[in-house]
């Protein structure tokens, strides 16, 4: 699934290419987006929400769709070849000279501002130039029974952060992310916190993700790798370096 910071570039750029367009052909593989009219109208802004990327249209539309595993969009000149085949289409935004293709997203829907509102709760978001930190540690302590690792993917505490981060986020500040929250100082949850935003920022080399049994860089003991959460995401961790819940001078 693509990271929070993955869907923010995607955004910028489709927000570079597309906003202040006018739409001259718009296709779609969801009989559900079909039924509105959307040639005619005008882009007004692309952007991220955490894992949600968000295309605004004139008169209160807005276009939401989410990733999960597979899905991602391109943007063409006209007349230039697809790198996907057509088969992977999902949704055609054509503008007068910038053609945006989203293969393979699974999720899109189209919404008004106020039925956006409803849609769904996200905390703070990381990639957000307004990222509020405090209110993501507040998030954070407010759901004390959770796993360390399973908060930093829950959408509704704190946004944008997927598999590879939380993992590499817990690796940095030498917490195990299956502790609780609860068994968590104020300062370790804000380290958490602060380094999210770094890591996310400016990415770095992977240093436990996907690295099952390979050595820790720190430390030289093998990485492990286990399932965690209701929906099974793979966390990886230095049992060395990670097994003291404190952090690291």
């Amino acid at each position: 699934m693509p990271e929070g910071d993955t869907i923010f570039r995607a955004a910028a750029t489709l927000h570079r290419a597309l906003s202040g367009s006018q739409v001259t052909a718009f296709e779609t593989q969801f009989p559900a987006l079909a039924r509105i009219e959307v040639n005619g109208r005008t882009i007004e802004f692309a952007r991220a929400a955490g894992k949600w990327l968000q295309i605004g249209f004139s008169g209160d539309l807005v276009l939401l769709t989410h990733m999960l595993m597979s899905g991602s969009w391109h943007i063409y000149r006209p007349g230039e070849r697809w790198r996907k085949s057509r088969y992977h289409m999902r949704i055609v935004i054509a503008t007068p000279s910038i053609i945006a293709v989203a293969f393979d997203v699974p999720v899109a829907e189209f919404h008004t501002a106020k039925s956006l509102a409803r849609r769904y709760q996200l905390g703070p978001d990381v990639m957000s130039a307004n990222f509020d930190q405090a209110a993501a540690v507040l998030n954070l302590e407010s759901h004390p029974d959770l796993e360390v690792g399973v908060a930093l993917l829950t959408q509704s505490i704190i946004a944008g952060i997927g598999n590879l981060y939380k993992s590499e986020i817990c690796f940095q500040t030498a917490i195990n992310p299956f502790e609780r929250i609860s068994a968590l100082s104020r300062d370790q949850l804000q380290s958490l916190v602060s380094t999210a935003k770094k890591l996310m920022s400016a990415p770095r080399p992977h240093f436990v993700y996907r690295r099952t049994g390979d050595p820790c860089t720190k430390c030289g003991t093998p990485i492990l790798s286990r399932k965690q959460g209701v929906d099974a995401r793979t966390t990886f961790w230095c049992p060395i370096c990670q097994q003291h819940y404190q952090l690291v001078p």
